[in-house]
């Protein structure tokens, strides 16, 4: 089997490509740093040859309404297409959990995206992961404000990276899903009281401000708009053992 990831050198890609390559599949990862480009298509043909599945796992560079409606609707529309005159067999996407609920640019950017993946003659999966220990940490650190940061106390069941990485390179190597997965840790945790731990966790002294009006990703969150579906993949790594892998 050929898995091409786009995304590879992101946190997430990085470690998906090893998970399949764990799975024993040839690999082949696209990045601007590999010479391939999602948003003008430059080398996507040829790095889609003979491939049989793709793996989208490309985020926008930021994260306002515009940017990231421009980037997944143009890469996604890229990728779809060249797999399609590839003749690939599956599309995977990695989106968010939350995404069809929360109601900002940057989820409706990923809306966007598991929309054009549904719409392609491509049989697709789409894999919505939980937020991970690591995008919090650095979210918490990049918004605190003069007396702190200021964070919605809404319920989470917060994931290791690694686990994403699992769960997307077991999704490619299996059929099509033809609809999504949602992927989450084993715990749940208020958003702001997780928040806490990971800054002391990392000897930072930073308050934290519990704050209903608080937003993610400009987006107004609800108290379980952050929870997974009912049949989500829930997976094994707790706070305490992502905190002893570091």
């Amino acid at each position: 089997m050929r898995v091409v990831v786009a995304g590879a050198t992101g946190l997430i890609g990085s470690r998906t490509v090893a998970r399949l390559r764990d799975h024993g599949v040839e690999v082949v990862p696209v990045s601007r740093r590999h010479g391939v480009d999602v948003i003008t298509g430059t080398g996507l043909d040829e790095a889609l040859r003979g491939a049989e599945v793709v793996v989208d796992v490309t985020d926008a560079p930021a994260r306002t309404e515009e940017a990231g409606l421009r980037f997944f609707r143009t890469a996604t529309a890229n990728l779809l297409a060249a797999g399609a005159s590839a003749g690939v067999e599956h599309h995977v996407v990695l989106s968010v959990v939350g995404t069809g609920r929360l109601r900002s640019g940057y989820f409706l950017a990923k809306e966007l995206q598991e929309y054009q993946a549904g719409q392609s003659p491509v049989p697709h999966s789409i894999v919505r992961a939980a937020l991970s220990f690591d995008s919090l940490e650095a979210m918490a650190v990049a918004d605190t404000r003069p007396d702190g940061v200021h964070v919605a106390p809404a319920l989470i069941r917060p994931v290791a990276t690694d686990d994403v990485a699992a769960a997307v390179a077991h999704v490619a190597v299996g059929l099509p899903l033809l609809g999504r997965l949602e992927v989450a840790g084993p715990e749940e945790y208020r958003l702001d009281d997780l928040t806490a731990k990971l800054l002391a966790a990392k000897g930072d002294a930073t308050s934290v401000v519990s704050d209903p009006h608080a937003r993610l990703f400009a987006a107004q969150v609800g108290k379980r708009a952050l929870l997974p579906e009912p049949g989500a993949h829930i997976c094994h790594t707790t706070f305490s053992a992502w905190l002893a892998q570091r």
